[in-house]
């Protein structure tokens, strides 16, 4: 009987970035019990009687994608076409799911023979594919990555051993031609010694470099927000840009300034929610085609003006219809939702309240935004304030002096969503201790 067991050299986490190097080691024991010791006594040849022998051994990294989205008849082609020529260990790999990202498998050894009691270790490494999506568990699709490890006996099945990772999306620098640039004015500002070699920087730690210059560069922005009766309140919101760990921080001012109240806020909730919206084409509607005619009539319109009327001003009216009349289709066309899963809740009462904070915190076990081929996954702030025209809050009581709080009270409820970005954080930042898998080969 031999024993594979397989564990990653990172103890602390098992959670990995796109291009970053994933390392486990891999042991193949010979296990001896005492059912073997009396075969081998009863008078056979020792050698051959406890000896074991394994053809071969491969380890790669495999994505998989389980959904229940349609995918449509091309892709399925496609898949059937990919299946000639594969060998029977991408038939077994096929098992927990559709296979959409997969790394060339690497040979661990061919033709071992272990003796009783003896143990062989070796070494696999593979970078993450950066084009791969991240690990993800939603409503109608996931994602997940697994190291696969398949070996064989002769004239036996091939056996795998899966052991999972959590993969973490890391941005991809947009013009990394413009990096070395930067390195050299660093470089130069810094003490030189010719003696030392240039380290070259890897595009993962470029990677890095430019998502902390996004999560911490703060860029406050104040959004109105009122109703039919009036003015409710206004948000300020430091940045938009958050990574996982980090509380979403935001400021509500509900004083009006010089302008008379007419409503309050009695309480509102803050929920950091994550939306899940499929990506399917849609057959073109009669009104889409409209649209778009409506549209190429107003840019042709557009395009009759010579440039001194533009210069002048003169179409300066006819543009502005233009955008306006886009604006109002773009408005009778709902937004699409998509799949809804609240992550954390903040609720307050402020009634009596002019200025409070609101702090949401962004848990480490959720998917930060991504979007692939059949979904695109966002994050917004979604508000719910209960607003009352109510001013004075309660009776005065002569006898002792406090308020007698109202038994009735109007309210009305209005929704309001904001959007915001969740990048990833450093996998080593994120505690998730691993465990050792093993495979039992009898």
């Amino acid at each position: 009987m031999i024993e594979i067991e397989a564990k990653l050299l990172r103890a602390d986490s098992a959670i990995y970035a796109t291009g970053e190097r994933v390392e486990c080691l891999i042991e193949f024991t010979h296990k001896v019990f005492s059912d073997e010791t009396a075969a081998s006594q009863a008078g056979r040849n020792a050698n051959e009687a406890s000896q074991e022998n394994l053809a071969w051994a491969s380890a790669q990294l495999h994505c998989y994608r389980k959904t229940s989205y349609s995918t449509s008849s091309g892709d399925r082609a496609a898949e059937l076409t990919e299946m000639i020529g594969r060998t029977a260990l991408d038939a077994v790999t096929q098992a927990p799911g559709e296979v959409i990202v997969a790394t060339k498998p690497k040979i661990l050894f061919c033709d071992l023979r272990l003796q009783p009691g003896e143990t062989k270790m070796y070494f696999f490494n593979e970078f993450v594919p950066r084009d791969g999506p991240p690990t993800y568990r939603g409503h109608n699709i996931r994602y997940f990555y697994k190291i696969t490890i398949a070996t064989q006996r002769v004239k036996s099945k091939v056996q795998t051993l899966a052991v999972p990772i959590r993969v973490l999306p890391i941005p991809i620098i947009s013009r990394p031609d413009e990096l070395p640039v930067t390195v050299e004015t660093n470089e130069e500002l810094a003490p030189t010694n010719p003696f030392l070699e240039k380290r070259e920087i890897s595009e993962l730690e470029i990677s890095w470099h430019h998502l902390k210059n996004v999560t911490a560069r703060r860029a406050p922005k104040f959004y109105r927000i009122s109703n039919k009766r009036g003015f409710v309140g206004r948000f300020c919101l430091f940045k938009p840009a958050y990574k996982l760990g980090e509380d979403i921080v935001g400021s509500l001012d509900f004083d009006p300034g010089v302008n008379p109240r007419k409503v309050r806020c009695v309480q509102f909730s803050v929920k950091l929610q994550q939306q899940e919206l499929s990506i399917r084409p849609q057959p073109v509607q009669n009104h889409q085609l409209q649209t778009q005619s409506s549209t190429s009539d107003d840019v042709s319109s557009i395009n009759s003006f010579d440039m001194a009327s533009i210069a002048s001003g003169v179409v300066a009216d006819n543009l502005h219809k233009s955008a306006t009349s886009a604006s109002s289709r773009d408005k009778e066309a709902p937004e699409p939702t998509g799949k809804l899963s609240t992550i954390s809740t903040s609720h307050q009462v402020c009634y009596a309240t002019l200025q409070t904070q609101v702090v949401v915190p962004i848990p480490l076990h959720v998917t930060p935004t991504f979007r692939t081929d059949l979904v695109d996954v966002r994050w917004r702030l979604h508000f719910e304030f209960v607003t009352t025209t109510l001013m004075d809050f309660g009776i005065p009581n002569p006898e002792s002096g406090e308020l007698k709080a109202p038994a009735e009270m109007p309210v009305e409820t209005m929704v309001w969503n904001l959007p915001v970005t969740v990048y990833a954080a450093n996998p080593l930042q994120i505690y998730a201790p691993n465990q050792t898998f093993n495979l039992l080969i009898k």
